[in-house]
């Protein structure tokens, strides 16, 4: 959907469903707690417009945080796609990150119809009984309704981008091969091949020749939960796509490296890695026109 088709959707329509979650967390995820104080990055929001927001869809409104410098126009976007924690402060604090570097940042709470991740205290638990009842095809839709509300709100509609980390890594790759808008993603652990459900039924890897913006993937040779073969089949499938962006896509693949390395609120952050994924993710999204 491209950002300027804004959908009127009528009272009855908006009301059709309630959604669980209204509003977003505050702090971080109960099941990623004790949090790793050492290494935890705050990005202030000295010059910035930033805060939770609501986003229209078709039925009703889902919580988002949206961070952008104040007084912004025609801003480069980027959605961002939360972890399967939520949107709690670490995936705030990201969208402050790239707000302070010039970008319109927002990260819907794609949840929030199927319930609260942050209340989970077991990642297992969190996963049976809730992200995996998150229907893709629901996810694409919340997504384009979060870049019609920032083409509206300071967004520039022609320099969008998405990203994403762990769930959300899979995700961005789903959505630049469902939205011809976007100019780039990048995917951080994200899976790439796993088995199909009724409501999560493609992985990465079916979706390459339908790819219409090039993705960076930045992935941990370390990580148990992507096995490094599978970047290697997702890497031979880019090479033999005739698509344009499924060529001009790539993979990082740091050595040593596990998985949710740009989380700095966990015993997982690897500081070098996060640091040259998070250079290598601005230099993406310049080169592809997203700046």
């Amino acid at each position: 959907m491209h950002p300027d088709a804004i959908a009127f959707v009528s009272p009855s329509e908006m009301n059709r469903r309630g959604f669980i979650v209204t509003a977003l967390a505050s702090g971080f995820a109960l099941a990623v707690q004790p949090v790793s104080a050492q290494s935890l990055i705050t990005t202030p929001a000295d010059g910035l417009l930033a805060g939770e927001i609501s986003i229209p869809v078709k039925d009703g409104k889902m919580p988002a945080y949206r961070a952008q410098p104040r007084g912004g126009r025609n801003l480069p976007t980027v959605l961002v796609v939360q972890e399967i924690f939520g949107v709690h402060e670490h995936i705030k604090d990201v969208c402050r990150r790239f707000a302070q570097a010039g970008y319109l940042a927002i990260a819907p709470e794609l949840f929030a119809r199927q319930g609260d991740a942050s209340k989970y205290t077991d990642t297992k638990e969190l996963v049976a009984q809730l992200v995996s009842k998150v229907p893709d095809a629901q996810v694409m839709d919340d997504l384009d309704a979060t870049a019609i509300w920032a083409a509206s709100n300071g967004g520039d509609p022609a320099k969008l981008a998405v990203t994403g980390f762990c769930w959300g890594g899979r995700i961005v790759w789903l959505y630049a091969a469902h939205n011809p808008v976007v100019k780039a993603g990048v995917a951080w652990y994200g899976g790439l091949i796993r088995p199909g459900t009724e409501l999560q039924p493609q992985s990465p890897i079916d979706l390459v020749d339908q790819l219409k913006a090039p993705v960076l993937g930045l992935y941990g040779a370390a990580d148990t939960g992507i096995a490094t073969d599978t970047v290697d089949q997702m890497l031979a499938k880019l090479a033999a796509s005739a698509s344009p962006a499924a060529k001009a896509s790539e993979i990082v693949l740091y050595p040593d490296t596990p998985h949710g390395f740009n989380a700095d609120y966990r015993p997982s952050y690897r500081a070098a890695q996060a640091k040259d994924g998070w250079a290598r993710l601005l230099d993406w999204f310049s080169r592809n026109g997203v700046a």
